[in-house]
């Protein structure tokens, strides 16, 4: 299967890149930093013009009539981008919340299980993980009001922690904890990539003992191993995207993690001293890459998925080892 990008998906990420360059630079970024985070409605409205929400709504209801590779690519910019906000559930709910297509409305999820809620300080609507539904109005007013101020790992993505959420209006597909992990996936594989071109940039410019960092042996095992996580994780999420099948969601979500975390934490050993600083934004993108790791679906969750998917496997191959034992015993007794 040939997973190579289009015209049309280069163009669409590349202009993607160019909006969030424009929109949302290094500086704005930190100024929301300064700020605790949350969401900027004005950003909100210019994605939603942008088609960032609607992007898979059909044409004939305002959608710009994609699919979901084309949504991975999309959340993939936004994860390089560190750009705040409940951007995954505002995009799943396009359709179904009263303005979250065209980003006038902020959407975010509560996954359950004791997880913490983002963004609820700023949101419209609640996603309810497991196709319980939609939240708003009084009932959110209600639930937000029960809501505890959780210290937060990112400072981008202020967080909550609350209980009993109930009462949800609107049935929501099933499928809402798959795509979010995907989308998931694809923020954290725009923050691996990103990460390495850090790493790679700061090694090249930085010189010790009359070299470039770059040049030192350690310092490119590094940057390899970067680049060889980042690319199977790609074709994961990618493969994903095509086919939606979950057990495929499970094993890019956990690539895409594993590959954020620990390019987050090469880049930082190879920016050194200086990458341990609040000033520099490898810190940032190791945060975000913890928070979303836990969100929408685990590791421990996705190698659950994986797990029983290969039990069947399994039992054949320990099936078969047993033959090959009673065969070696029968041999070895005549």
């Amino acid at each position: 299967m040939d997973f190579q990008l289009s015209d049309d998906q280069r163009a669409l990420r590349s202009g993607m890149r160019d909006l969030l360059g424009a929109v949302f630079d290094r500086d704005r970024m930190r100024a929301a930093v300064e700020r605790g985070g949350g969401v900027d409605r004005g950003l909100w409205r210019q994605l939603g013009a942008a088609g960032f929400f609607a992007l898979r709504l059909p044409e004939d209801a305002g959608g710009v009539g994609l699919g979901l590779p084309e949504a991975v690519l999309l959340f993939e910019e936004a994860g390089r981008a560190l750009l705040p906000g409940p951007l995954v559930a505002t995009h799943l709910a396009a359709g179904v919340v009263k303005g979250a297509a065209e980003g006038a409305a902020v959407v975010t999820a509560a996954e359950g299980r004791g997880r913490p809620v983002a963004d609820l300080g700023g949101a419209d609507a609640v996603l309810v993980a497991g196709g319980a539904g939609v939240v708003t109005g009084e009932r959110l007013e209600a639930f937000a009001a029960r809501a505890v101020p959780v210290r937060s790992m990112d400072p981008l993505t202020p967080l909550h922690r609350a209980e009993g959420l109930t009462g949800a209006t609107e049935a929501y597909p099933g499928a809402l904890r798959r795509e979010g992990a995907l989308l998931t996936a694809a923020e954290q594989l725009g923050s691996a990539a990103r990460t390495t071109e850090m790493a790679v940039q700061h090694a090249g410019a930085r010189e010790q003992f009359g070299a470039p960092v770059g040049s030192f042996q350690a310092v490119k095992h590094l940057c390899a191993d970067m680049l060889a996580r980042t690319e199977p994780a790609r074709s994961a999420v990618y493969a994903a995207a095509v086919t939606g099948d979950p057990v495929e969601i499970a094993a890019a979500k956990l690539l895409a993690d594993e590959a954020a975390v620990r390019n987050a934490r090469d880049c930082l050993q190879i920016h050194g001293g200086m990458g341990f600083t609040w000033e520099a934004d490898v810190h940032l993108h190791l945060k975000r890459a913890w928070l979303r790791a836990g969100r929408w679906l685990t590791a421990a969750e996705a190698e659950e998925i994986l797990a029983a998917d290969l039990g069947p496997v399994r039992l054949l191959c320990s099936g078969s080892a047993a033959l090959g034992r009673r065969a070696g015993r029968s041999r070895g007794g005549a």
